[in-house]
């Protein structure tokens, strides 16, 4: 009897979205996840989803679904 590992089948879901206009295939479920594949330092980007805002303390928390549309900014300081 053979075992399939429909653990490793899940997180192998493919979406695409639009990342500043252009489209990319992820297997990222949450904007963090997507986040961090990019290997870039989460505190110098700044990003939005849909056109929302998203701040660094809830992207574990936004999910990422097909057709999403990701911008992603330099994030501004001011004094």
């Amino acid at each position: 009897m053979s075992t399939i590992n429909n653990a490793a089948d899940a997180t192998l879901h493919t979406i695409t979205v639009v990342v500043n206009g252009h489209p990319e295939s992820t297997t990222a479920t949450t904007l963090q996840a997507w986040v961090e594949a990019r290997g870039v330092q989460p505190a110098g980007l700044a990003t939005a989803v849909n056109g929302n805002f998203v701040p660094r303390s809830l992207r574990a928390q936004q999910p990422l679904a097909e057709g999403d549309t990701i911008l992603t900014f330099q994030p501004i300081e001011g004094g």
